[in-house]
């Protein structure tokens, strides 16, 4: 039966250590709106408290500005990120019209996801301080707190509802209290410190002879199937149906201890090759590692060794469990496997699946945490024998675990509009899933449903228990892209040309060429896939590519390695056709790629920048905007003196894109016919000179074999004086 939010049974744990009130995740049905909107709106409080509660572990102004790792932004950016993303998501759905910060919002956008272990990001941002990101997140709290109290809400709630993206920020912003968490332990310790709401385990095992040795327990194997079906908040991954059979197997009664990961270190795993496939051999390589990183000390002192939390050092815990990133956990198994000539690996994601029927319910109706999850007991992981669930310990809870499995849809997986880089991005065969949940992992993180993945180089509060099983994951990459519009997109711009139209990319470009006096940098706004940039890479010493949405960026990052990218293109009915899409054929090499950096961006929510850019094309762009007019006026001064603008419309304005009020043309203006052209002139004659008159440019683009679009696009070119 469901138990509402404040009747949560409260642990002994938390009433006497100050740990944050338990979370109840919100159902989305109900039978009353009323209590659905108070129970919505506690749920957002608890969480934006718990996430500022997490940066009192910072003790030193550096902590706040300083990369924890190269391979992320400073904590400031995620301190102020978790807000920006309501008031980017309220606007992107049009539920919102004004923004709070623009500046903040554009900075502190889109994060990062380090594409390997040896990328090294030097950015250098002008971050605001501390104070300035209180002062915004107070007021986003305030704006959202109304949004809860006034929004349309109905019930159940669904992808539609102005509550979903509620739940989106909500969610959102649980997974940085936990990923904030793991960067906070990688700071210097003497930049942190303990809080009383955040208390470390006080019960370990300090000599590795007292640690009760694993086992393995089997299990039977059978059908296995896997997606959503819950009554809660999920990401797009987490939808769909796809259903496994497995052998029989055996597991791990329990996760991996520190001291038993001490018997692959001190037999010299880290330094035998034997061990490690290609990907770990180069990290383990890169960065010299001899043991795991939160360990300290040195191996030949084992009882010297120290082990890193979030913000102490503490001695060695050898009965907790040994975190790991995903190399690591697949060398030792590849160790234990030459140890017992068994085939132990990782379990799969439909293996944890199976041992996850041990534990009875899930978070929404646990009166009582089964584990160290859910922030139900300490801020720190505990013993591998501490929580028993059915014939096993930590099924969920203390650490999350390393599986075998690449993250991909279910099928019938699809993407959310309003958030198309949560999951898509890391369909890339690169990216291992995690299951199970951390003491920290709360919200959809702790559900049985929950999805996330890592790639496998990546420190998270993450474990991992062996299995011994003849199952193998597929490890594809690069699938057939089957998103409609991706694929559209991908023919538009690299397939064919139909009906004898020239590429529309390579038409603009050649267009603009003869008036560039200059050619050191370009913009391409807009850039969808890509086309254009790697166009004007040939004549550009640097090209900057950027759309708003990052499942094109992605696209185009991909074809910028040099691989091939692989598409469907709708025939009839359920006919597909396959092609595929190779920058050699295009006749560009690596070189001229090295040239573009892709980047997501909000064409109308631009970071300032100084003038820098002697061309920047905007393709197909203005009449798909919010407010077009912002766009030209926050364009105009990155622009150099001399340089050049190009906008191409087929000035098809449509209410779902742009507000009618923010159309520049197809309108009457006091009684009289304005048009796009007419309204460019007007707002671009005080900083721009027209360059010949407009021209018409067609582009086709294929719907299926016998159905297209055959559009005339308007093209003005306009000198910056």
């Amino acid at each position: 039966m469901f138990i509402q939010l404040t009747e949560f049974t409260v642990t002994l744990f938390q009433q006497q250590q100050l740990l944050p009130a338990p979370t109840r995740t919100v159902r989305l049905s109900g039978s009353s709106v009323a209590e659905k909107r108070a129970e919505l709106l506690a749920y957002y409080t608890q969480t934006w408290e718990l996430y500022e509660s997490l940066f009192d572990c910072l003790a030193d102004d550096r902590a706040w500005f300083t990369k924890a790792i190269t391979l992320r932004h400073p904590l400031i950016f995620y301190f102020g990120h978790t807000a920006s993303f309501y008031i980017n998501k309220l606007m992107a759905g049009r539920y919102i019209d004004a923004r709070i910060d623009d500046r903040i919002e554009a900075m502190m956008a889109i994060g990062v996801d380090e594409m390997s272990w040896d990328d090294l990001d030097d950015s250098h941002y002008a971050w605001p301080t501390v104070q300035e990101v209180r002062d915004y997140r107070h007021k986003v709290k305030s704006l959202v707190t109304r949004f809860i109290q006034t929004m349309p809400l109905e019930l159940p709630i669904d992808w539609e509802s102005p509550a979903w993206v509620i739940l989106m920020g909500i969610e959102h912003e649980r997974i940085h209290l936990e990923t904030s968490s793991v960067l906070i332990r990688q700071l210097p310790i003497q930049w942190v410190q303990a809080q009383p709401q955040w208390p470390v385990c006080q019960e370990a095992r300090h000599t590795r002879d007292k640690v009760p040795a694993n086992s393995l327990i089997a299990m039977p194997g059978g059908v296995v199937t896997l997606g959503k079906s819950d009554d809660t908040y999920g990401w797009d991954n987490e939808y769909g149906r796809q259903s496994i059979e497995l052998q029989p197997f055996k597991a791990s009664k329990m996760l991996v201890s520190n001291a038993e990961f001490f018997e692959f270190v001190a037999a010299g795993g880290y330094q035998q090759r034997q061990y490690w496939d290609d990907e770990g051999w180069g990290w383990r390589s890169f960065t010299d590692a001899q043991m795991p990183t939160f360990w300290l000390g040195e191996v030949k002192h084992p009882d010297a060794l120290k082990l890193r939390l979030m913000t102490e050092e503490v001695a060695m815990p050898w009965d907790w469990p040994a975190e790991v990133n995903q190399l690591e956990a697949a060398a030792f198994c590849r160790w234990k496997a030459q140890q017992t000539g068994a085939p132990v690996q990782l379990p799969c994601e439909a293996e944890w699946m199976q041992l996850r029927e041990q534990v009875e319910g899930d978070q929404p109706e646990w009166q009582l945490v089964p584990g160290n999850l859910n922030l139900a007991y300490w801020a720190s992981s505990c013993a591998v024998d501490r929580f028993a669930q059915g014939d096993f310990f930590d099924i969920v809870g203390n650490v999350w675990q390393w599986t075998t499995t690449p993250i991909n849809g279910f099928e019938g997986f699809r993407v959310h509009p309003l958030y198309d880089d949560f999951s898509t991005p890391t369909f890339d065969g690169k990216h291992s899933l995690i299951k199970g949940g951390s003491w920290i992992s709360t919200g959809n993180e702790a559900l049985k449903s929950s999805r996330y993945a890592f790639r496998r180089h990546f420190f998270q509060h993450a474990g991992f228990r062996y299995v011994v099983s003849s199952h193998q994951e597929s490890m594809s990459l690069n699938p057939y892209e089957t998103d409609d519009m991706v694929s559209q997109y991908l023919d538009f711009q690299y397939g064919p040309r139909y009906f004898g139209v020239d590429n529309y990319a390579e038409s603009l470009v050649a267009l603009a060429l003869p008036h560039c006096q200059a050619r050191g940098s370009a913009l391409d706004i807009g850039c969808a896939t890509g086309r254009a940039s790697f166009e004007l890479a040939r004549h550009f010493e640097q090209v900057i590519g950027m759309d708003y949405s990052a499942r094109f960026i992605d696209v185009a990052l991909q074809l910028a390695t040099g691989e091939d990218f692989r598409y469907v293109v709708p025939e009839e009915g359920e006919l597909v056709e396959y092609r595929q899409v190779r920058l050699k054929e295009l006749g560009l090499d690596a070189g001229q790629a090295q040239r573009i950096q892709f980047v997501q961006g909000d064409a109308c929510n631009l970071k300032p920048q100084p003038a820098q850019y002697d061309l920047v094309l905007a393709a197909n762009l203005i009449d798909r905007l919010r407010q077009p007019q912002r766009f030209l006026q926050d364009i105009a001064p990155m622009i150099r003196s001399g340089g050049l603008l190009l906008l191409s419309s087929p000035y098809t304005w449509l209410e779902v894109f742009t507000p009618k009020e923010n159309w520049l043309g197809g309108i009457r203006e006091n009684g009289e016919a304005l048009t796009t052209l007419q309204a460019l002139q007007r707002l671009l004659a005080a900083e721009f000179e027209p360059i010949d008159a407009p021209q018409d440019i067609p582009f086709v683009i294929r719907e299926t074999a016998r159905k297209y679009q055959h559009s005339l696009a308007q093209v003005t070119l306009w000198r910056k004086r």
